[in-house]
């Protein structure tokens, strides 16, 4: 697992990167979120790559729960991928509630991911 660091408008932005899905459960989520944190990151872009595809099914709980506590974190979080690929209309109406509120968002792009962790 690797970290770079984006710095726009003196906003400093984590982006996690790996080859491997390094989060499958709610406790690899919250080491990654305390560990930025920690690191004095309050923005923190994720690719769905290395996100278990049990995060994306809702009734997993997982997503829920591990977003929960970026919320409580008050860390600003971006997933990038291609959510598409997921055939299920509650993950789509949770993809376009996050993207209205300003700690989540779901984008395709890294250039996006900024924008949106900056902006809002």
């Amino acid at each position: 697992m690797q970290i770079v660091t984006h710095l726009k408008q003196n906003i400093n932005m984590a982006e996690v990167l790996s080859s491997e899905i390094i989060i499958h459960t709610v406790s690899d989520g919250l080491d990654i979120l305390v560990n930025l944190y920690y690191q004095d990151f309050d923005r923190i872009i994720l690719h769905q790559k290395n996100i278990s595809p049990d995060f994306f099914d809702l009734k997993s709980g997982i997503a829920g729960e591990m977003l929960q506590k970026f919320s409580n974190y008050r860390v600003r979080l971006a997933i990038i991928g291609d959510f598409s690929a997921f055939n299920s209309k509650s993950l789509n109406a949770f993809i376009i509630e996050s993207n209205k509120g300003k700690q989540i968002h779901f984008v395709h792009s890294l250039e996006e991911a900024i924008q949106v962790l900056i902006d809002k």
